[in-house]
């Protein structure tokens, strides 16, 4: 099974490669009307120079799980008295883990799968979809003449409509569902529900809710750059947040049991051997010979005569058979 999980991982690794920097799959062209003003708002500038850059949301979408759950696991597991630590245990048939080391693994692993996975969901619906952004025919420069856009409710289909720069244009037809939305609240909801789970905290009840609080909030607030900045619509940071939230409370409910230890199976219970009942007397029957006892005993051999086979009688102990030939009596 660890294997198969690794090959797994790598499967879900280049399947989100191909969906993010190859054209293997393209770009659905969804048409437009002319001079729709859902799709006129001024062209923000490359993603480098937003005030979340992906750079910026990528690091913390790596870097705070990673850090709490380190952090979480190392206390857990000093502060744990010595007999209730785990054994060390063997996976794979092959390399012997530490009961720390493989919680960490565990988690961390799962939270990467998860990861790649929310981003092949929020590619896979930006490529399905080809859903323009509120940026869009500032990217696209659409030739109003050359298309005859006589009225704004004339609706343009063409392929070469298009005079600006085609990747920021192809990227331009990429907006639902918001990725950075997706990973930010995937990456929160996860890092929640692990504090919330494992962390205990005897001092303070505040702790929790203000570091669960703040998290959500950072999440929150890429999903409001993200609309501020005319780079998504609000139903695309929407969608975004209920993709990743999904995936997050899947993986923690439904994979790893909300951070516990998986319960060792029981062993079958026998049923009970029946008690005798007391006060009831025990009969003790009479043992009944049977027939085939009595002709596996001990067989006396008749005397030989000239011409018959010998007759086998058997022996009882109240008749007395004289040893005299059958045909000395004819």
């Amino acid at each position: 099974m660890f294997y198969f999980q690794l090959v797994i991982m790598a499967g879900t690794v280049l399947l989100a490669y191909y969906f993010e920097y190859t054209d293997t799959f393209p770009v659905h062209i969804q048409g437009f009307f002319c001079y729709d003003k859902a799709f006129s708002k001024p062209y923000p500038g490359p993603e480098d120079s937003s005030k979340a850059p992906p750079v910026l949301v990528y690091s913390l979408v790596t870097a705070i799980p990673t850090v709490t759950i380190l952090a979480g696991e190392l206390t857990c597991f000093f502060m744990k008295s010595e007999g209730m630590q785990e054994k060390t245990i063997v996976t794979a048939d092959c390399c012997y883990f530490n009961p720390l080391l493989r919680r960490i693994v565990r988690f961390l692993g799962v939270y990467s799968f998860g990861l790649f996975t929310t981003t092949i969901f929020a590619n896979a619906g930006q490529v399905v979809t080809g859903n323009p952004t509120p940026h869009f025919l500032s990217a696209c420069r659409p030739n109003y003449t050359a298309l005859g856009c006589q009225s704004g409710m004339q609706y343009i289909t063409e392929r070469r409509a298009c005079t600006g720069n085609p990747f920021i244009v192809a990227s331009a037809r990429k907006s639902f569902p918001s990725k950075d939305a997706a990973l930010s609240i995937y990456s929160a909801v996860y890092t929640v529900m692990y504090v919330t789970l494992v962390f205990q905290t005897k001092g303070t009840r505040l702790t929790k809710p203000t570091l669960c609080l703040t998290l959500l909030s950072l999440a929150v607030l890429v999903g409001i750059v993200r609309v501020a900045e005319y780079r998504n619509h609000w139903s695309d940071v929407l969608a975004g947040f209920l993709t990743g939230g999904a995936i997050a409370a899947f993986l923690v409910t439904c994979v790893i049991n909300n951070f516990q230890q998986p319960q060792p199976p029981t062993p079958p219970v026998r049923p009970p051997r029946p008690q005798p009942v007391v006060g009831v007397p025990t009969v003790a029957l009479p043992r009944v010979e049977s027939p085939l006892e009595k002709l596996s005993g001990p067989q006396l051999r008749s005397p030989r005569s000239h011409d018959h086979q010998p007759y086998l009688f058997p022996a009882t102990p109240d008749v007395l058979i004289p040893s005299r030939s059958i045909s000395s009596e004819v």
